[in-house]
């Protein structure tokens, strides 16, 4: 779950996990604001994009509109996604939406790209849910743990990783704790951890040894309130492009820089916002994902060298589709040189941008598979990577450079 700006106030959000999350009053308030938004679509700037050819025309061998489900409203993270909206888009801000040509590299494709927002959009379903309940949904964004987490009831295949490491953090006050550079300097105190009961990694990091369970708290609403009033005393978990630009910059109450380690270099090797498909449906797309994913793949390159336009239409979406998500145009350029700095979209161990290490998924598996097996959540018997992931469909080629 990540802290958001709700509506001048900061409120929870979801990291990812499968079900209905975060219901009653926060849902009601957010349902009742998508109301109001009335069904107003509204179109973008005149013109159309010169048409592709080649590998690049998806006409003919695509779903007529590719929908993208995402996991929550729109924001850096989903560039990838976004990066692929050609002119003549139109927005539908009752149901939080936003269709338009598909474009690679600025040329139509041929066929359409429609994004649904996630989280409250949705009722807080997840991504894997959805595409079992809507057929019409080509791609669903996951964390990978979450994917092997529904491996027997909603299977799900990665095709692309637009992100190379999730930015899931915890974060403390360097002022109050000047000697903590890592995470498990805080688990040799006894300062409360606050943490979304349902995120897997924390249950890794006590398994682990690195915090300990006395010291954790899983009721984390996503607010900044706790963390303010204990005088940055405790630890709370975040993300690395988002929480540190708000408490900054947008949290007056605090208005100061906080320190944070990325959970992903405690061990935790999970992968975040994967691009998957239904597994009993990765057959009759596969020639699709043969020229989609790399479009996919160079739409994140392109992203990251220019992401100017892209971030202009996300922030004008947030505020379009009125759910109560406010999303700073400051925020959005911290995240993108967020997600430079740290390598959070990079080639990782290679030269190749979205493609998924098996040998990484598989020590994910070693992890998660035991604290599933431990919650009676039902796995896939023997899963594998290659039940999780696919690297078939990726262009070793397309990298940042």
């Amino acid at each position: 779950m990540r802290a958001i700006r709700m509506r001048g106030t900061i409120r929870a959000r979801r990291a990812g996990r499968g079900g209905a999350l975060l219901a009653g009053a926060l849902a009601l308030a957010l349902a009742a604001g998508a109301c109001t938004g009335g069904p107003g679509a509204t179109g973008s700037q005149g013109g159309s994009a010169a048409a592709a050819s080649g590998p690049q025309r998806l006409a003919g061998v695509c779903p007529d509109t590719v929908v993208v489900q995402s996991n929550w409203f729109p924001e850096a993270e989903h560039g990838a996604a976004y990066q692929l909206l050609g002119p003549g888009y139109r927005v539908d801000a009752a149901h939080k939406r936003i269709s338009g040509p598909l474009v690679a590299s600025g040329k139509d494709t041929g066929v359409r790209i429609e994004i649904r927002a996630g989280g409250p959009a949705v009722g807080f379903q997840s991504a894997a849910a959805l595409m079992y309940q809507k057929p019409e949904i080509t791609l669903g964004m996951l964390q990978s743990d979450e994917i092997i987490q529904v491996s027997k009831t909603q299977p799900v295949v990665g095709v692309v990783a637009p992100l190379e490491l999730d930015p899931q953090i915890l974060l403390w006050d360097p002022k109050s704790h000047p000697d903590w550079h890592t995470i498990t300097d805080i688990g040799q105190t006894d300062t409360p951890v606050l943490y979304f009961q349902s995120n897997s990694y924390m249950e890794y990091l006590l398994g682990a040894g690195i915090l300990r369970r006395s010291q954790v708290d899983g009721r984390y609403d996503g607010s900044p309130s706790r963390f303010v009033a204990s005088g940055g005393k405790i630890a709370v978990q975040g993300y690395a492009t988002n929480e540190p630009y708000l408490y900054e910059h947008e949290v007056k109450a605090w208005d100061k820089p906080v320190a944070f380690q990325l959970i992903v270099d405690t061990g935790y090797p999970n992968y975040a916002n994967v691009l998957t498909v239904r597994a009993d449906q990765k057959a009759k797309l596969a020639p699709c994902l043969q020229r989609l994913v790399p479009i996919i793949q160079q739409g994140q390159v392109d992203f990251m060298r220019s992401p100017t336009k892209t971030l202009d239409l996300i922030v004008k979406l947030d505020d379009n589709y009125k759910g109560g998500f406010v999303y700073s145009r400051g925020l959005a350029d911290f995240a993108v040189a967020q997600m430079r700095r740290l390598g959070i979209v990079d080639n990782g161990h290679d030269t190749t941008l979205g493609n998924f290490d098996t040998e990484r998924l598989q020590r994910l598996i070693n992890i998660v598979v035991p604290i599933f097996n431990g919650e009676k959540k039902p796995i896939k018997a023997n899963l594998t990577p290659a039940d999780v992931v696919t690297n078939e469909f990726i262009d070793p080629s397309i990298g940042l450079r």
